[in-house]
């Protein structure tokens, strides 16, 4: 694919006056013909530089002449509805989607050489994923299916971007249409809107007219909702009303951006949400990080030096072929945590305004799998490579000395 790419781009004709209009309208549809999640679009003394995101790594697609770089990045501008006569300031907008092309978020960005653009594209499937298809750790799943059954509380999905946050949320959705027989009054409050949701009532935010998520959400509570779907918290003005209409008889769900379950208490204390509004309100955090699977390929490691210190016996790591791409992986998969607020003295540590490290301490000791046990138990069932694990997690933990193995 990565060869095809390059080459179909070399061969169009620079002097061809819908040169950049070719150029892009190519490489988004091998974008999403290759299931990228991102491009970026980098200037470089030498060209445009092309990298592509797929399954969370970043692949060189190559450079192209510098001459190409500002055609290109304003035909995406004029796609996205933005200012093409201002590259001196950021930018953001949306190709909006057609009937077989899912909607393309754009941003740009000044840089030394020229402007810098970031596509974010969104699956063109707009088929949903069910909770049962995510693979998450069965506990988790059966504990997630009785907490959408509540009604109140707040479920937060955290992790980095790109961990699949959003994909578990809209599986939630789908859970509770389904079970609910349009017997529950769902809304969300999204940015933006990535997949419609049949008997859910969707809304986009629109900061630039005033209609920010902790706003919508003051507003929507005026509209009889049973489950509110926050698409991000990102502000504490966001926090505080989605945890406050937790305590007032509705089920919100959203995601938070956080290294782990623990620490997303934490972020939230520093946010300034009071402790008693997060052990009240809070029912659960789930961490999530997509790891690489093992292509076919692999090989059985060949040395304790090829664990790279995680806490296993035994280990699979990457090869590389043709079905692959010679990348070593094919698909992701997911490891994940679930921090309950019902258990033992996780309560009463949070209202101590305990750190981060004491809460997973405490919610390892009373039953939680943490990331790190998820994960060498997929490197041991052969699902994943040490060297994918450090590369999603890094090397603050995992030994056997810290992993409690």
């Amino acid at each position: 694919m990565y060869d095809q790419l390059a080459g179909a781009l070399s061969s169009l004709n620079p002097t061809d006056a819908q040169y950049a209009a070719r150029f892009v309208d190519t490489l988004l549809a091998a974008s999403r013909q290759s299931g990228a999640s991102d491009l970026h679009l980098q200037p470089t003394p030498e060209g445009l530089e092309l990298r592509w995101r797929i399954d969370g790594v970043l692949v060189p697609l190559g450079t192209f002449p510098s001459g190409v770089a500002a055609n290109v990045i304003a035909r995406l501008k004029v796609l996205a509805d933005l200012l093409t006569y201002r590259n001196d300031l950021p930018q953001e907008g949306r190709i909006r989607a057609t009937d077989n092309d899912a909607e393309v978020r754009v941003s740009t960005f000044p840089t030394l050489h020229g402007e810098r653009a970031v596509v974010r594209l969104f699956s063109a499937t707009r088929q949903f994923r069910k909770l049962n298809d995510l693979g998450l750790p069965g506990e988790i799943e059966r504990a997630l299916e009785l907490l959408l059954a509540e009604t109140s509380g707040a479920i937060l999905m955290v992790g980095p971007a790109g961990s699949g946050k959003t994909t578990t949320l809209y599986a939630c959705l789908h859970y509770l249409v389904h079970q609910a027989q349009a017997a529950r009054s769902i809304v969300t409050l999204e940015d933006p809107v990535e997949m419609a949701v049949p008997g859910v009532a969707q809304s986009q935010v629109n900061a630039s007219a005033g209609f920010d998520l902790a706003t919508g959400l003051r507003s929507v509570l005026r509209q009889d909702p049973e489950v509110i779907m926050v698409g991000e918290i990102r502000d504490p003005a966001t926090a505080d009303a989605a945890l406050q209409a937790s305590l007032t008889g509705q089920l919100v769900l959203s995601s938070f951006h956080a290294g782990s379950a623990a620490e997303a208490i934490g972020r939230l204390l520093d946010m300034g949400i009071e402790p008693y509004v997060l052990r009240s309100g809070l029912r659960a955090i789930v961490f999530q990080r997509l790891v690489r699977r093992l292509c076919t390929c692999s090989r059985p490691a060949a040395g304790q030096e090829e664990l790279l210190g995680l806490a296993v016996r035994t280990a699979r790591v990457a090869v590389g072929c043709e079905t692959c791409a010679h990348t070593g992986y094919a698909g992701r998969a997911i490891v994940a945590e679930m921090l309950a607020l019902d258990r033992g003295q996780l309560g009463p540590a949070i209202l101590a305004r305990s750190d981060s490290a004491t809460l997973e301490r405490l919610a390892v000791g009373t039953g939680m799998i943490d990331r790190w046990a998820r994960a060498a138990a997929a490197v041991e069932a052969g699902l994943t490579s040490p060297a994918e694990v450090r590369r999603v997690l890094g090397f603050s933990r995992g030994g056997k000395e810290k992993a409690g193995n």
